[in-house]
């Protein structure tokens, strides 16, 4: 008599179910991650708009009265010799330079730095900046 062999292994329906739970995981790992780069990425605006701020204040009270006026990627701010900001920074999805304007409010002595940031509800921008709403852009403006 002949002995029935035994068949071991997966089905195809088995098969194609796994299949779609690891792609199903993949897809929310995906969206997953492209938010924590988008969130990181803002972050570094939020950071960089800080980072000039402190820079062109800094450069105030060493100038006696007058804001930086370059606004270049790559410009340095310095002060008699004393180098306030290193480079200008730029936008980190696609090196971009940062909006920015030395007389955006109107007054010669004031400043206005803003960047267009990803997630719509971290903005903190107003029309004196002139770059539309506040759910758009991170701004920076004078303290002085």
């Amino acid at each position: 008599m002949k002995k029935k062999k035994s068949v071991r292994g997966f089905t195809l329906f088995e098969l194609l179910v796994s299949i779609s739970i690891i792609g199903i995981l993949v897809a929310l790992a995906t969206v997953s991650y492209s938010g924590a780069q988008r969130k990181a990425r803002d972050a570094r605006r939020t950071q960089d708009m800080k980072a000039i701020q402190m820079a062109a204040e800094q450069y105030y009270s060493l100038s006696g009265g007058s804001y930086p006026t370059s606004y270049s990627t790559g410009d340095t701010w310095t002060m008699d010799e004393l180098v306030i900001l290193p480079s200008f920074p730029t936008d980190p999805k696609n090196d971009a330079t940062y909006n920015y304007s030395d007389h955006c409010t109107g007054n010669l002595n004031a400043y206005c730095c803003c960047a267009e940031i990803e997630n719509s509800s971290s903005g903190n921008s107003n029309d004196s900046c002139g770059f539309g709403t506040a759910t758009t852009h991170f701004c920076v403006q004078n303290q002085q």
